[in-house]
């Protein structure tokens, strides 16, 4: 039996304006790689060449040999026969794995009947411990859309891994979750390479390449720009580029400069209650939020930093409490969503949503192309649909999108966790900046406190007897 998992030689992707440029590397049993690098350089692409599930208008060239046999990176069909058992994909967005109408368990233990070849107790019994260990007590009876987004990412982990295939493909596995739950996720990973698999992680998050180990291949607009062991390539990098991805991770960057808010509150809350599957997230929270200010939310995945938003838009009801607004346009109040690819049809091209939302709400169409420029956006990416895209550049449509509608308030649900540093950092600065500029309050959920303290005014901590203490204390700042 070879050593050897995978091998790639000469593995390019072109096509609609994507060229890929040819890249070879190796894994042996054991062995662990990560592709890092920006928003759309590629990375989701190769992982998606080797499933063979490129696509439609992008093509592969080059050779892959899996378990010693070869295959054309053109014929992914080729490969399908492996899914689940010999080569597994851990997706990048849950609501493409997960069938919604499905409850969570069920999902994890068909794949251990049908992958795993379980008896169906025995299935059972399995996808109860994977969700257990992923901290998902209770979960297994709930469908997706009840869950939050990182808690439906576990629930696709947990039914992805359940086949035991040797050879993990891991595309963004730790996006959106907090550091606890990322830590657990890495040392899961890590499981594959141990028990003598091999793993393959694409990420753009630096910690993660770091405790992952193995090499790293940093890409870069479809190009390698450097590769080596990560802990030589993440500590002493040799080219520009790399040096300025690990300057731009959130705890190096420069410190907010004061608010300058003034006004009657956009937002206030008083002795806000919610309960959720007969738990209680949250109560007794007070909070109000001025014009230009950006107050951050943090706490545990689950914890009830979505639904505060919901319930601040007023999409939810209160269990106790209330909430005024001030009076705006219909359009004053605005979410951006966790997942971008839950609030954007499949169905269109981006160029015609975006006309559509202009249309429909007579929106300024010339504002379009300088939010573009300002958030890294070609043009070219208006003539795909949204699932043509890499999460990253949806993510930032989602953000030009809401602009548009330039909204007194924005409840922005982890609006850059699928960004590379580099990119994070200059959309969130220039999300701070039109709030400033626009006088919209904005309130930021990220589960990085890093990020939070360099970007936000005030935090607000959700999740145990924390919650209500932080909520005193902002509001005290507030007024």
């Amino acid at each position: 039996m070879s050593d050897r998992l995978l091998q790639a030689t000469n593995l390019s992707i072109h096509g609609e304006g994507v060229s890929i440029a040819p890249i070879a590397f190796t894994l042996a049993r054991g062995g662990r790689l990560t592709l890092l690098g920006e928003t759309g350089s590629g990375k989701s692409l190769v992982a998606q060449a080797i499933m063979g599930i490129l696509p439609i208008g992008l093509g592969a060239s080059g050779e892959l040999v899996i378990e010693g046999r070869g295959y054309a990176a053109a014929d992914g069909a080729s490969r399908r026969a492996l899914w689940g058992r010999r080569l597994a994909l851990l997706p990048q967005e849950p609501w493409h794995a997960l069938d919604p109408t499905m409850a969570s368990g069920a999902q994890v233990a068909e794949s251990h009947r049908f992958l795993g070849g379980l008896g169906r107790r025995r299935a059972r019994e399995a996808a109860l411990g994977d969700l257990a260990g992923l901290g998902l007590e209770g979960a297994d009876r709930r469908l997706p859309g009840e869950l939050s987004g990182g808690m439906a990412q576990r629930v696709a982990f947990a039914a992805a891994s359940a086949g035991g295939a040797p050879l993990v493909i891991a595309d963004e596995p730790t996006k959106g979750l907090d550091a606890p739950r990322r830590d657990a996720v890495v040392r899961l990973l890590a499981a594959t390479p141990e028990r003598g698999g091999a793993l393959l992680t694409i990420t753009h998050d630096i910690e993660v390449a770091r405790r992952l180990g193995g090499e790293v291949i940093l890409l870069r607009r479809g190009r390698v720009v450097e590769r080596g062991p990560a802990e030589q390539l993440l500590s002493a990098p040799r080219s520009d580029y790399a040096r300025r991805l690990l300057d731009a991770e959130p705890a190096r960057w420069p410190a907010p400069p004061p608010p300058n808010t003034t006004g009657e509150p956009i937002v206030e809350a008083s002795g806000l209650a919610k309960w959720r599957g007969g738990r209680e997230l949250f109560r007794d929270l007070d909070l109000r939020l001025k014009p230009g200010e950006i107050v951050g939310v943090v706490g545990p995945s689950g914890c009830g930093k979505s639904t505060l938003g919901d319930l601040l838009l007023g999409l939810t009801a209160l269990d106790a409490g209330e909430v005024k607004r001030a009076p705006g346009h219909r359009l004053a109040f605005q979410k951006l969503y966790q997942d971008p690819p839950a609030a954007f049809s499949p169905h269109w091209t981006l160029a015609r949503l975006l006309e559509d939302l202009v249309r429909r709400h007579r929106l300024d169409r010339a504002a379009i192309a300088p939010l573009m420029t300002r958030l890294g956006l070609d043009r070219a990416l208006l003539e795909r649909r949204p699932g043509e895209i890499s999460g990253g550049e949806l993510q930032r449509f989602a953000i030009l999108r809401v602009l548009l509608m330039e909204p007194r308030f924005l409840f922005a649900d982890e609006p850059t966790s699928r960004l590379d540093p580099i990119t994070q950092r200059d959309t969130l600065a220039l999300l701070v900046q039109l709030a400033r500029e626009r006088h919209c309050a904005v309130m930021l959920v990220s589960h990085d406190p890093a990020l939070i303290e360099r970007v936000c005014d005030r935090r607000l901590v959700l999740g145990g007897e924390e919650a209500a203490l932080a909520s005193e204390s902002l509001d005290a700042q507030a007024v």
